[in-house]
């Protein structure tokens, strides 16, 4: 049986899907990474609903799948129109974390908040899609780093391997 959050992430993840034309490169299954390894990522003191809400709402308002630095400020901007709908069950603290998690995350290698943190290096920790391999000293948790420096650990943790990580699709 689903859990409640489970639902609202489900209904966050339709909502980001709907229109998305920019196709896989940070389309879904690049937002179930990044899921997946924020939830990987996150110890006990981390927000494990702001990290998987940033998965499904960083990315949707990108304009192109290129250097596009504002899509995180457009995100910030664009979910107080979504705080009394599709985010209204969130705390006003988790709303806030989450805002700040989506605008920062273009522009800023660390916050010191290690739920922010944890959402920058779950992102971080999927470029291998791009042919960017993740530098340990851009990364802002100390399990994001152990995981930079040692990739071959993170595919075993994730049950991936590089390959999985690059698409035919143009980006």
């Amino acid at each position: 049986m689903k859990s409640i959050i489970d639902s609202h992430i489900d209904k966050v993840k339709q909502f980001s899907n709907e229109g998305w034309s920019l196709g896989v490169c940070h389309g879904v299954s690049h937002w179930e990474r990044v899921e997946r390894n924020g939830l990987l990522l996150a110890t006990d003191e981390v927000n494990r609903t702001v990290v998987r809400l940033f998965a499904y709402l960083h990315d949707k308002w990108r304009v192109d799948n290129e250097e596009d630095l504002e899509h995180g400020k457009r995100a910030a901007e664009n979910l107080p129109a979504l705080r009394g709908t599709l985010l209204a069950w969130l705390t006003d603290e988790e709303f806030a974390l989450l805002c700040k998690a989506c605008e920062l995350h273009t522009v800023c290698h660390s916050t010191g908040n290690l739920t922010i943190d944890t959402c920058f290096d779950a992102d971080r920790l999927d470029l291998m899609r791009v042919g960017i391999i993740p530098d340990p000293e851009k990364m802002a948790t100390e399990c994001g780093k152990q995981y930079a420096a040692n990739m071959e650990l993170f595919y075993a943790d994730t049950g991936t391997n590089e390959e999985y990580y690059f698409f035919d699709e143009e980006y």
